[in-house]
């Protein structure tokens, strides 16, 4: 699951721009499922049929990272941006970004004064983002159209994937594991039950735009006929010594399963099987209750009369930065905790309130 991991954190593919992410994963999975197509605004849809009937399940993650978007190009070459997503204006100074020009990506970097003109500042300002700028090496606007970058060219972060940690229990630091993890442990889950019997039928859908609105799982969705729902993302943890951190959440403990957030409170028949799933099978497993994030759970949920859907959230340091972190370990459990719940699916399993 590490390089995948590592492929797909290596697309650039920001809300409304998923288009690498998209194909990648369609070609990823047309041999392993029964179908699979991309739908008008870029979501995959994918669906696998076990070997005996049963419920349909929705499994989904987000494909979309946040970013940003040209909004001016100045005389001289710099680049005025606004945000895709939730970006913190606090981070922004000094971080490599990735253009993606109709010519191809670009390196560039949000600027910022030199420390030698610090002490003329007042050290305790952050600047708004619009007040910021990015750097492509043009020295002027004539040459930045030349390069290939126009008014809504749209931007990610342009950090590199790096493992880190003991070898015995290493960590990933990358752009985009929100939610491309999430991803990742679809496609891993997908892999391992190529030849396993299960019941029902899986519905995959990799969904665009979550950052901006939940807007991909929200169209789709309400045209997928499903029993039940898994989404699958990152969450916050609260570990570190900042003063608002309650250590209710931990980086490496294993995978988070949702209680509630501000998008949903999760159906307690989903809470309750994810968890007697996790204790039979010995997968480390975490209870999350954090109104500060939603996800496309929250969305899928309404979605037709209903649909009981669980969360399972990998925990994440650092997020909507451009050096995110999880623990593989979390990695892992995520997987084999959504693995099982496949696994589990019998004729009569039922969902009911």
């Amino acid at each position: 699951m590490l390089e995948l991991l590592k492929t797909l954190t290596g697309l650039s593919g920001p809300c409304g721009y998923e288009h690498s992410v998209s194909y990648f994963i369609r070609d990823y999975v047309r041999e392993k499922t029964d179908e699979v197509r991309i739908d008008p605004i870029g979501n995959v849809i994918a669906r696998k049929k076990g070997s005996k009937s049963g419920p349909a399940v929705l499994l989904t993650a987000h494909m979309d990272e946040i970013g940003f978007m040209v909004k001016k190009i100045e005389e001289n070459g710099l680049l005025r941006f606004e945000k895709l997503g939730g970006n913190d204006d606090r981070i922004l100074l000094a971080q490599p970004v990735t253009v993606m020009g109709s010519q191809g990506l670009l390196p560039g970097l949000i600027g910022t004064i030199s420390a030698h003109y610090a002490k003329f500042d007042d050290p305790s300002k952050v600047r708004k983002h619009q007040q910021l700028y990015i750097d492509i090496g043009a020295a002027s606007k004539q040459e930045a159209l030349d390069m290939g970058v126009e008014i809504g060219t749209p931007i990610t972060w342009g950090s590199e994937f790096t493992v880190f940690g003991p070898k015995s229990k290493p960590r990933v630091r990358a752009k985009s594991l929100d939610d491309r993890a999430g991803c990742a442990v679809l496609l891993q889950v997908l892999d391992e039950i190529q030849d396993q019997d299960f019941a029902g039928e899986l519905i995959f859908l990799f969904a665009v735009q979550e950052e901006v609105g939940l807007r991909g799982a929200k169209t789709a969705s309400e045209h997928l006929q499903a029993d039940a729902a898994i989404a699958v993302d990152t969450t916050a943890v609260s570990d570190t010594p900042e003063e608002m951190m309650d250590q209710s959440l931990r980086l490496g403990r294993g995978t988070g399963i949702k209680v509630m957030d501000f998008s949903l409170i999760v159906h307690k028949t989903m809470k309750d099987k994810l968890i007697h799933l996790a204790k039979e099978n010995n997968i480390p497993y975490q209870l999350e209750v954090f109104p500060g994030i939603g996800t496309d759970g929250g969305a899928v949920n309404y979605a037709n009369k209903g649909i009981p859907t669980g969360v399972l959230s990998i925990p994440s340091r650092y997020a909507h930065s451009p050096v995110e972190v999880v623990d593989l370990g979390d990695l892992e459990a995520t997987k084999d905790l959504v693995k099982e719940f496949v696994l589990s699916l019998e004729k009569t399993t039922s969902f009911e309130f």
